[in-house]
């Protein structure tokens, strides 16, 4: 697949992928009128994804085997945030997935210093590159499912879209503006052929 073709819409950074890398992961897997797409097609682009995010060392290799993980984990988080949406209880395999995750790479608690003064920071085991990004993933996605943001968790309405975001208000049911437009469009083609 050609990782250039869809990437314009990649852009298009839905509401809460700046504070949560796991929304950023959920949503690497969308579609657009032509199909879906998935940003994460294959080894290579997934290690390119993990280290323009900041998560893996270029150097560091991705396996074929840790690679599965980091879909198993994508999958799980989809199912993960549609539990919590619907205030369901997740079914026990995405739930034991994303511990772990959790648990691939313990992360140590640290005394960091920065501008700001001195504050707690948590730093995975770094002999398992693979397995620290997959536990800042699953860390990121815990703490986005049980902190004061998780009741705006939303799944765009959006027909296909698939992409999850952050609800800014409760009328906002698209995660991006290009989604809104395309509902509209549609509604409005229906109109004038229902003439």
């Amino acid at each position: 697949m050609d990782h250039e073709a869809p990437h314009y819409l990649h852009q298009l950074q839905v509401p809460g992928e700046e504070r949560y890398l796991s929304l950023a992961l959920v949503n690497t897997l969308f579609s657009v009128s032509h199909g879906p797409v998935d940003l994460l097609d294959d080894a290579e682009a997934a290690h390119l994804w993990l280290v323009r995010h900041a998560l893996l060392p270029d150097r560091a290799a991705l396996n074929g085997r840790q690679f599965g993980r980091l879909l198993a984990l994508r999958e799980s988080l989809r199912s993960l945030f549609a539990a919590r949406a619907s205030r369901a209880e997740p079914a026990e395999e995405p739930l034991a997935t994303l511990n772990s995750a959790l648990a691939a790479a313990p992360s140590t608690p640290r005394l960091a210093w920065t501008a700001d003064g001195p504050h707690r920071a948590h730093e995975p085991d770094t002999g398992n590159p693979a397995g620290a990004a997959l536990s800042l993933l699953a860390e990121d996605a815990t703490d986005l499912l049980t902190g004061s943001e998780a009741d705006q968790l939303t799944e765009c309405t959006a027909q296909g879209c698939a992409r999850w975001f952050l609800r800014s208000h409760a009328a906002r049911r698209w995660c991006t503006t290009k989604c809104g437009n395309r509902v509209r469009a549609a509604r409005a083609y229906a109109a004038r052929k229902g003439k």
